[in-house]
């Protein structure tokens, strides 16, 4: 049975009556308007709070009437009767029955996890009947894009704005928990990703009767910024966390841009407050996206709040070296590239408080070199970094193969924790674009023009007839292009590929994770680097890369091979090579 009850929403008290609560501070008088009932007004309860209880249950379809003019959806609707604009339901938190209700998660490093796009794999469903190729593989997480509910059919997901609720076009909140409980019995955990750094564009009616949840004085990229200042406002985010946590039993959450939220304390008071309402015994798992490279963050001592951080840094040298594109943000990692990769994996991030692009310019990032490696997640890929490229192109069209397949295999030898993003594990060549499915012509066109714009500042987009090209993202053409397919000649051979190297990291490096340190990272050449780390056992694993495309001056050490690109193992280290080495402690 769910513990959890939400100070937003409504909730069963009996089978046949229903408790609702709304933070409405700008509203003197709301009534609850139920399918086939009379209107129920609800009471005062202090603080901006109406509160009513009424006879319905499960099923139940509502609004909140909060002017003569305007009924408006529960913001904590747990699931909606069709889009945003429409009726919320009652749900019943313990109608699934739990097949795999003993499951208590894995510990963090243990993950290997595999970013997806529900509504690209057929819904909660169709990922559910992928799961075991992926558990077969080697993956030990899956982790959904925001399901939250959006507006239409299709979308990325970070256009949500009923935090709450499953979105419909993926399946119900009953077919959400079968496909958690799913990959419980395989022995893989569930992550998903949150937004709590803006609402979407359409469909929020919190500004017409709760406008104190936004600022005016800071804006982020979206828009207003939310007012953490407030403590409803500050529940309805951590209360979000637990719920997804607790009644869904998701084993992880990642929190999307968090730089964007501006009250920083509320990042530790919530973790602080998840980490409590779980159950003991139980891994729960809370990952950052944060561009301010903050280790305060990720300090394991005196208790841990995340567990992790993606290492956007690590992407962008990474990239830079395969790609050589030097536009926007990677134009920091240009210069000395083997130094910022010797340093990314030695210390995590690359940059710790020195001025990411222009000399004189903002600073970025904290000193992270004494937090262990698996306090950061090491990506090639994921939505972001495809999807906001004007064509969505893959690394597997970007990249010299060979180069891509050395830089796969660091990642995957690292102590840092691994992420793949869909179709990566099997070779796919398909573009990942970015799409909604926005319901006003006005909108869609104002998302079509500002995505064009947006590309004008690039020198290859400097042809205004040229942006016209970039796909439009309410176009559904645009949606069905981004759906992952294995490359038909080189598919199956990738994924047995990854599968050998994720078995070495399980049987080699996973059992040693706990209790790892760098021992540093030496420069092999102007692509090429070697790092150490002393592993938890005390042995030292090595792994050596050169993306470069000459050969470097290479002495190996001696040990356990763990894994070898071809011609790897003599004095000299070829172009696009890797070598992993365990060696025995001193």
């Amino acid at each position: 049975m769910s513990s959890f009850e939400a100070s937003f929403g409504a909730r069963l008290v009996a089978p046949d009556r229903t408790r609702f609560r709304l933070w409405a501070p700008g509203c003197e008088q709301v009534s609850v308007e139920i399918e086939g009932m009379a209107a129920v007004s609800m009471q005062q309860a202090g603080d901006g709070w109406f509160v009513a209880e009424a006879q319905c249950g499960t099923g139940a379809r509502y609004k909140y009437r909060v002017s003569s003019g305007l009924a408006v959806p529960d913001p904590a609707s747990r699931a909606q009767a069709g889009d945003v604009h429409d009726a919320s339901i009652v749900c019943d938190p313990d109608a699934y029955q739990w097949k795999h209700a003993d499951w208590n998660g894995r510990p963090w490093h243990e993950t290997v996890l595999l970013e997806l796009h529900a509504g690209t794999m057929g819904g909660f469903e169709g990922v559910a009947k992928q799961l075991p190729l992926l558990a077969e593989l080697g993956i030990t997480a899956i982790e959904l894009m925001p399901v939250a509910d959006f507006p239409g059919p299709r979308n990325w997901g970070y256009d949500g704005v009923l935090h709450y609720a499953p979105d419909a076009a993926y399946g119900s909140p009953e077919q959400l928990k079968a496909l958690v409980d799913t990959a419980h019995g395989l022995g893989m955990m569930v992550f998903l990703d949150v937004v709590y750094n803006h609402f979407g564009p359409d469909g929020n009616y919190l500004g017409t009767y709760a406008p104190q949840f936004f600022r005016d004085d800071i804006h982020t990229p979206w828009g207003q910024a939310i007012d953490f200042r407030k403590q409803p406002v500050r529940d309805f985010f951590t209360e979000n966390a637990i719920y997804w946590l607790d009644e869904f039993r998701f084993d992880g959450l990642r929190f999307d841009a968090v730089h964007a939220i501006s009250d920083k304390d509320w990042l530790v008071e919530m973790a602080q407050r998840v980490r409590a309402a779980m159950a003991a015994g139980r891994h729960v798992h809370l990952v950052l996206e944060n561009d301010d490279n903050s280790a305060r963050l990720l300090e394991r001592a005196p208790s841990r709040l995340f567990d992790a951080q993606w290492n956007d840094d690590m992407h962008h040298i990474l990239h830079v070296l395969l790609t050589g594109e030097r536009e926007g943000y990677y134009g920091g990692y240009v210069g000395q590239p083997a130094e910022k990769l010797a340093r990314g994996l030695a210390e995590g991030f690359i940059y710790q408080g020195e001025a990411a692009l222009l000399p004189g310019g903002p600073s970025r990032g904290e000193p992270s070199a004494h937090l262990p490696p698996t306090a950061f997640v090491f990506f090639l890929q994921n939505h972001d970094q495809i999807g906001n490229r004007a064509f969505g192109e893959r690394l597997t069209v970007l990249a010299q193969p060979q180069a891509l397949r050395a830089a796969m295999a660091l990642q995957l030898m690292s102590p840092q924790i691994p992420m793949l993003f869909m179709g990566e594990e099997s070779g796919a060549t398909q573009p990942f674009l970015y799409f909604t499915s926005h319901l006003t012509a006005d909108l869609a066109e104002a998302v079509r023009n500002g995505r064009r714009q947006e590309f004008a500042r690039f020198a290859a987009f400097s042809d205004p007839a040229l942006r016209e090209r970039i796909p439009d993202p309410n176009d559904e053409e645009t949606f069905q292009q981004s759906i992952p397919h294995p490359d038909p000649d080189t598919g199956q051979a990738t994924r047995e590929w990854i599968a050998s190297l994720l078995a070495i990291r399980r049987t080699h490096i996973v059992p040693r994770l706990e209790g790892a340190r760098s021992l540093g990272a030496d420069i092999l050449g102007p692509a090429a680097v070697a790092a150490r780390w002393r592993m938890g056992d005390g042995q030292v694993l090595v792994v050596s890369i050169n993306l470069g495309a000459a050969p470097v001056p290479f002495t190996p050490g001696s040990g356990t091979l763990l894994f070898a690109t071809e011609g790897a193992e003599g004095n000299v280290l070829p172009a696009h090579a890797v070598l992993a080495i365990l060696e025995p402690s001193a």
